[in-house]
């Protein structure tokens, strides 16, 4: 909740006296009731019998199939997304959040994995700072080397292995920057760009 409460502090900001409401999604139905408890201050909007479809004995029927359609719409028009992106749900909640905002890389907070779609190329990191590697789990990174990304560990270290030395580890997610793989596009030079009358 700390996301959801740093989200709601900076609201109130602006929007003093703002009610601070939650869309909460789980298939565990017992959090609902948890999270009433813990966070007095927010109101919580949540479909429990949704929850208790994702059970393992109807994770799969018509009804569940309904219920994560639900949940994945009502969290696509959240004002601020905070969820796991090793969830399938939570990542195509976001990815409708983009057509809704055009850019809503600042709506949002993963607590385990950074965004990425499934059969997606490996997601590959260039180095621009060292760093010695000499403490137990942490790889050597020098200039210039490419790291294959494993995950945020969203502790300043990310988890990866460096393709010149083999090794894998953590190194410092700062010291990296994400590398960009450009494909040439068709241009469609038979597609008018005048409008037909």
């Amino acid at each position: 909740m700390t996301h959801v409460a740093d989200f709601y502090n900076q609201l109130e900001r602006k929007k003093p006296g703002i009610t601070r409401r939650v869309y909460l999604a789980s298939d565990d139905s017992a959090v609902l009731e948890e999270a009433k408890s813990k966070y007095e201050d927010y109101v919580f909007i949540s479909d429990n019998s949704i929850s208790q479809s994702a059970g393992l004995g109807t994770r799969y029927s018509d009804g569940s199939l309904r219920g994560v359609i639900i949940d994945i719409h009502f969290l696509s028009r959240c004002d601020f997304l905070v969820c796991t992106f090793s969830s399938q749900v939570c990542r195509v909640a976001y990815e409708l959040m983009q057509t809704l905002h055009g850019d809503a890389s600042q709506k949002f907070r993963s607590l385990d994995d950074i965004f990425y779609y499934g059969g997606q190329n490996g997601h590959d990191l260039h180095i621009l700072e060292a760093h010695p590697g000499s403490i137990s789990g942490l790889i050597q990174i020098k200039p210039g080397d490419s790291v294959s990304i494993a995950g945020n560990h969203w502790d300043g270290f990310s988890k990866g292995t460096n393709h010149r030395t083999g090794m894998s580890g953590l190194f410092p997610s700062y010291k990296a920057e994400d590398t960009v793989v450009k494909v040439s596009m068709p241009t469609y030079p038979e597609v008018s760009l005048k409008p037909s009358r």
